[in-house]
């Protein structure tokens, strides 16, 4: 299970979120599980029992004023239930002034306790930005990602096989480039992959014999982009004499990434073949195929109909015949 231990949390997002923290340094360890928020109302009233382990509880003006609303035992009593409880972290938002009662409970249980000037609502659409992009399942690849026509296409094979190279001739196609050498890719529930690069080396091209170029700087901003949606798999692999390749493209290969199945294409490398135009070809056939219209299927239709319909002419013959 993905998780956010409270001390990245908070040196991740602190600047943005603007936090402080007011009690509970030593509960850092706890994690966040879940990237949504939840306000502790009925907590609040007594009822511990719908109080989630991994998510931040949100603290805002009306739950701190209901709190200051109840007498001085029964404050005591919900702030005791609170250091009873496997809470992950509280964040009291509009710098409410935190009752006493909650910062000796976080102190006594370590349960990290902070502060921020944000306004409830803003600090809940930014917090949960940032943990859904936190949580997602992610992993790291060897290739290129670009992306052409809209659609992005993750270019794979092995080292030397000539992926920045043909990166680069869509670049001066028009096309734009995500990532070289490096692709970080993170998956966005149910089954979207996001890709992007590396920040130290990202914009940055490796081309043997030229050396590092920087795609931004050669053509402008319009050349590049941060991340893009992961549409299709293309595999360059060196041409095999021996080996039978696809030529009518009717069964639909599929690469499977971070639990996702995503259309696989493989093209074979040797000179004289046009790889970027086979790449940019590949694109317009995926938005075909995204409108319904799938070539190579609708060819073999075609051809069976055609068969089955000679075939009804031969029987017609022989049957004139006997």
């Amino acid at each position: 299970m993905l998780a956010i231990p409270i001390v990245k949390f908070f040196n991740d997002s602190a600047q943005e979120l603007k936090l402080s923290l007011v009690a509970g340094k030593e509960g850092f360890g706890r994690k966040i599980l879940i990237p949504c928020i939840q306000k502790p109302g009925l907590a609040l009233a007594g009822d511990t029992s719908t109080l989630y382990n991994g998510r931040i509880q949100v603290l805002g003006k009306q739950e701190i004023k209901f709190f200051n609303s109840l007498t001085k035992e029964k404050k005591k009593e919900v702030a005791d239930l609170f250091s009873k409880v496997e809470v992950t972290c509280f964040v009291v938002t509009c710098d409410n002034i935190i009752p006493d009662e909650i910062k000796n409970a976080c102190t006594k249980s370590n349960i990290p306790l902070f502060k921020t000037s944000l306004m409830t609502s803003t600090f809940i659409n930014r917090v949960t930005r940032f943990l859904e992009d936190s949580l997602m399942a992610s992993t790291t690849t060897h290739g290129v990602l670009m992306d052409v026509f809209g659609i992005g296409i993750l270019i794979t094979g092995k080292s030397g096989i000539g992926k920045s190279e043909l990166a680069l001739d869509l670049v001066l196609r028009g096309h734009r480039l995500v990532a070289d050498d490096i692709v970080n890719i993170k998956k966005k529930p149910p089954s979207t992959l996001y890709g992007s690069g590396s920040e130290i080396i990202k914009y940055h091209m490796e081309i043997r014999g030229l050396g590092i170029i920087n795609i931004r700087d050669l053509f402008g901003i319009s050349a590049v982009r941060d991340r893009k949606v992961i549409e299709i798999v293309v595999e360059l692999h060196e041409w095999d004499p021996k080996a039978e390749y696809d030529r009518l493209g009717v069964d639909d290969k599929k690469f499977t990434l971070l639990d996702v199945r995503l259309p696989f294409i493989q093209i074979p490398v040797r000179p004289g073949r046009n790889l970027s135009a086979i790449t940019e070809v590949a694109a317009r056939n995926h938005l075909l195929k995204l409108g319904g219209h799938h070539s190579a299927k609708e060819f073999q239709d075609k051809l069976n109909k055609e068969i089955l319909s000679e075939k009804g002419r031969k029987k017609e013959i022989w049957e004139m015949i006997e």
